[in-house]
């Protein structure tokens, strides 16, 4: 009688009571191993900005300072626990606190030359990332007298030298082609060929010349296409000048590049015109003091419609990651005011390119762009 019933047990479910608790055994198995795997997986992952740092001109038994950038793309926290230098010549110092998953650090190195001539040297980093040293190589030239370009060219990249690293294209109409010119100093002792990485579909460019001689200025030109860009306003990117063969993307090779386009008026006959509406704002330049310890500080600007049909706030932008808005009302009524709200964080200050200044893209023909300027002051 006890046989038949469990006959009809493993006839109804396909097993018997053994075998489910061995399916068990093997389900509480195989969750354990993913568990292991994921623990494997997670790990700090010490990236540095470039391989090589390129140091340019460097003053004969003159020590002189750079910083190493890095971040750690890793899912824990990045432990340096040691960092050797090939030499004497070099002192270091780094962080000796944690980086947190997708922070950057800086180690510091100061570096007193010897002997003149071209240089190559590294340092070894040693982290919790790996059983294995990660290492940076830099190289440059050791000279009696250093030629001072910060003036005219006071971007510094090592071994080239940028005006500016920022590019604009104001006030772009559908159609339109813009150029802008960037102006590069080749401060290295041998040729040196640019090469602009992560460049978007709507940007080219092209070196004047090719090849800069040791010591020469090129013009890297950038070019326009207006029919690619993707939205009206602002339209932001980030391009990279690879300073060497194999150079990485970062923050020190970083060039913003933003395009704003214009919405199409054209269409507007003048009775259309006469009804328009028009964007009146109470402050187009704010000056903002953070207190000491404050995190975040806002102000309100108020925008009016003083035209004689419905004004649309088609975008409300802002160049700079230290800035954030909110506006209240995205359209406004003849006659009638709405609240824009401008914060700025502090934390972000000094870690992101680009004008403090909020773009606002409206339907009104005379006010179809309208900056809002921001000045930020700390205690």
């Amino acid at each position: 009688m006890v046989t038949d019933n469990r006959k009809q047990i493993i006839n109804r479910r396909g097993t018997s009571p053994s075998s489910g608790i061995r399916i068990g055994r093997k389900l509480a198995f195989f969750l354990l191993y993913l568990s292991t795997v994921s623990m494997a997986l997670a790990q700090p992952r010490f990236v540095p900005d470039t391989d090589i740092k390129k140091a340019g001109e460097v003053a004969f038994q003159t020590p002189r300072k750079f910083s190493l950038g890095f971040t750690n793309k890793g899912d824990k926290p990045l432990l340096i626990k040691e960092v050797k230098a090939s030499c004497d010549c070099i002192d270091v110092s780094f962080p000796k606190s944690p980086i947190a998953p997708g922070s950057r650090g800086e180690i510091e190195l100061t570096f007193n030359a010897k002997l003149l001539g071209s240089f190559y040297k590294e340092v070894e980093v040693l982290t919790n990332a790996s059983d294995k040293p990660g290492y940076i190589g830099i190289q440059g030239t050791v000279v009696t007298e250093v030629h001072d370009y910060s003036d005219e060219f006071p971007i510094d990249l090592g071994n080239v030298r940028l005006v500016t690293n920022t590019v604009e294209f104001e006030d772009v109409n559908r159609g339109d082609h813009p150029t802008a010119e960037l102006r590069v100093l080749n401060t290295d002792h041998t040729a040196y060929r640019p090469e602009l990485m992560h460049l978007p579909s709507y940007l080219s460019a092209e070196c004047e010349p090719e090849d800069i001689p040791a010591g020469k200025v090129g013009t890297i030109r950038l070019t326009l296409d207006s029919n690619k860009l993707s939205q009206l306003g602002l339209n932001q990117t980030s391009i990279y000048l690879s300073r060497y063969l194999g150079d990485k993307i970062g923050e020190t090779n970083e060039i913003l590049v933003s395009a704003i386009l214009l919405p199409n008026f054209s269409y507007m006959d003048e009775k259309a015109l006469a009804v328009a509406p028009e964007l009146s704002v109470s402050e187009s330049s704010v000056d903002m003091t953070i207190p000491n310890g404050k995190k975040e500080i806002s102000r309100n600007i108020i925008l009016t419609n003083t035209g004689k049909s419905d004004l649309h706030i088609q975008q409300v932008q802002v160049f700079n990651k230290a800035l954030s808005v909110r506006i209240a009302e995205s359209t406004i009524r003849p006659g009638k005011s709405t609240k824009l709200k401008i914060s700025v964080t502090t934390r972000y200050l000094h870690k992101s390119k680009g004008r403090m200044r909020v773009l606002l893209i409206t339907d009104a023909p005379k006010q179809a762009k309208q900056y809002i300027n921001v000045e930020v002051k700390q205690d």
